[in-house]
This record gives C-alpha cells, structure tokens and sequence, in this order.
C-alpha cells in the first residue's frame, strides 16, 4: 500500500511540478465548472473538508514562501477552479491561528495566519471554525482566528470573540437578494473546558440549540441554512451511529411545511464519508481533510485516507411557491487529494485528464462516497 501510494504521489508530482507556483486563474476556463444561470436566482454552494496544517504542511508552505513567510497559495491552487466559480464557497479552518512565529502542527494546532490568507485567495468566503481543536491556545487563540479571518475579508462560524457574537449566525450573500445562514459545532474541544464565563467561545453539538440557532437565523432573513458539524469517529468511512441518529433528527425538524436546515456538512474523521440524502436533505457526512500531513493507522502504517476529501457543490433552486424551501436542483461531489510529496490540493479528475494513475485512489473515495444509496437520489461526480 505504501509503495503504491508513492508510485500515485510521485506520478502527481511530475504533473503539478510546471504549475505549482503559479495561480490557479491560469487553469484553462474549459475545465471550470460553471455557476449557476444569471438571472434564475439559482446558485452554487461548495464546502470542503479539514485545513489541518500539520508540521510537515507548515513547512512546506514555508518552502512556498520563498524565505518571505509562509504561503499556502500554491498548496490550495488545485482546489480554486472548482471554489472560485461558485457563488458561495466554505471551508473548515480546523486550527487556531498562532501568535507571531509561534506554530505548531499536531497534538496543539497553531497555524499562521498566512492560511487565511491562502484561503481567501482561493475564493473562499467563509469557513467553520467550531473543532476539537479551538481551544488549542486558548481564547487568545480564537480571538487571532476571528480577527485574521476579518482581515482576510471571509466570514466565520463556530467560534466566538464575544456573547453577542455567539448569539449571531454569520450571512453570507450567495446572490443577489439571497442570504445564507451558516452554523458551526463541534463534539468537543479535546478535554480542554470551556473559558470560565464564556460558554458561548465554542459551539459545541447541541440538539436544540442547533434547531434554536437555525430558527433564528431564518427570523433573521436567511433563506438557506447551512450546518456545519464536526462530528463522528476518526478514520471510521461509515457514520457512526451518533450521526445517524443526530443527521435524522436535524433534517427532521421543520416550521410549518419548511424544514429548518437546508444542508449539513461533516467533518473530524479526516478520511471521506457518505452523501446522503435524509428527509429530503442532503448531509455530507465527512468531506475528509482538504489539507493534512501524514495519518497513520492503529499499526502505524500510513493511512492514505486521511489525505483524501472531496469538495461538495450544491445548486439551489427558489423556491416553487411563496414560503417554500430553496431546492437543491443538482448534487456533486468533486473527489481530491492532498500530495503529500509535491504538498499540493489534487483534483484527480482533472489529474485523470492529464494522466496521473489516479484511477484507483478516484474509485475508492467514489464508492465510499456513494455508500449509502446518494446515486439514486441524484448524486453525481464532478470536477
């Protein structure tokens, strides 16, 4: 398994070594998927999975930098086709960002506030921020998170500088006239406690708060709710049974005829998951990790999973009637890696169109993804 994921690792490097340091706007337009129609009030929403720069990332980034700091850009590039033509792009800052040159990759997270900016650039607008690691440096280390966030000009969720943050669900405009609510929680924070005082730092899995906070934040304008959760087991493909349990009751709740959440997207066990579609909505129940250093597994083998993801893309529809739900008209799911060797985002369908012996890493996130029946109810695979 090694040696073939090496033989995968060097094929890819050979392919992205030409293109590396430059940006992803020099992609041919050809291979971009297209947002959706002007004019329909339809949109895009793609979400991916974990940014967990781990040491051997962090210094790869800081090679990228060139001696300058550290520069994720080149490490993201592969992702930007898909994220930059969406109308709504959200990732999952799993780290706290480090205060100045004080980083470190696994067992306490402290990442450079560089990624944000990488992130930004690639075309996000947002990311979760709830993880078992937001209390990695403490409420210091939220406070940098949030605030280099807001400098990067991207919105965020899970995490809280004050009460009132808390209490506010982050909009973001997907269109013109559509405003969308993103939430984020998490399981837990690693055994660290909560800051005395300040319950409302981390949004941790709550049942009803969850259903609450949706509730209000359609009150408060949003038409489609979006629910990020860091949940499930590690390095376990099938949801585990807390999942289950939580994604059915979630896409259960409803406000008259209208459901309260209109998508949910997982992740924490840093290998892929399911899609599924429950109660007439989708949940993704783990994108994988979009950027990570070497996992192993229980033996101490290397455990290729934990560097493959997929990035979802939603399109939403307006509603039929007055008071509907947003429709979502079309379902993809865009399978990557994360080359550890050339510390580069792979989309391997378009590393396919180019020749990389990828088939086989393709197939497998293909089968995990589609495990539980999503291609009958209209899933399919992008690039």
């Amino acid at each position: 398994m090694i040696t073939r994921s090496r033989q995968v690792a060097l094929a890819l490097t050979v392919l992205l070594t030409a293109g590396a340091a430059c940006q992803a706007r020099d992609h041919e337009p050809s291979a971009r998927p297209a947002p959706a129609p002007a004019g329909t009030g339809a949109f895009t929403l793609v979400a991916s999975g974990g940014v967990l720069p781990h040491a051997s990332v962090l210094d790869r980034a800081l090679f990228d930098g060139g001696g300058t700091g550290y520069d994720f850009r080149p490490m993201l590039a592969g992702a930007e086709p898909v994220v930059s033509r969406a109308d709504l792009a959200l990732c999952h800052l799993e780290t706290v960002i480090g205060a100045d040159g004080d980083y470190a990759g696994d067992p306490l997270f402290k990442s450079p506030p560089e990624v944000a900016h990488g992130l930004a650039v690639t075309g996000y607008d947002g990311c979760s921020t709830a993880s078992d690691h937001s209390l990695d440096d403490g409420v210091d280390g939220i406070h940098r998170t949030l605030d280099t966030l807001d400098r990067s000009g991207m919105r965020h969720a899970g995490t809280a500088r004050v009460a009132a943050e808390g209490r506010t669900a982050a909009i973001l405009n997907a269109a013109p006239a559509v405003q969308v609510a993103h939430l984020s929680y998490t399981h837990g924070t690693n055994g660290n406690p909560l800051p005395l005082g300040q319950p409302w730092a981390v949004d941790l899995i709550d049942e009803k708060k969850i259903l609450a906070d949706a509730r209000a934040a359609r009150k408060a304008g949003a038409e489609v709710v979006v629910v990020s959760l860091h949940w499930g087991t590690e390095g376990q493909e099938k949801p585990d049974k807390m999942q289950l349990a939580l994604a059915g009751r979630l896409t259960a709740a409803a406000t008259g005829d209208r459901p309260d959440i209109d998508l949910i997207l997982g992740t924490h066990a840093h290998v892929p998951q399911a899609y599924e579609k429950v109660n007439g909505t989708w949940v993704v129940y783990g994108l994988g990790d979009q950027i990570a250093g070497e996992r192993t597994d229980a033996r101490g083998a290397r455990d290729p999973r934990g560097n493959q993801s997929t990035i979802g893309r939603f399109t939403f529809a307006p509603p039929e009637r007055s008071g509907g739900r947003w429709r979502v008209t079309r379902a993809e799911f865009v399978p990557q890696l994360y080359d550890l060797d050339a510390g580069r985002v792979v989309n391997l369908g378009r590393a396919l169109d180019q020749g990389a012996d990828v088939l086989g890493v393709r197939d497998r996130i293909r089968a995990v993804v589609l495990s539980r029946g999503a291609a009958q109810d209209g899933l399919v695979m992008g690039k």
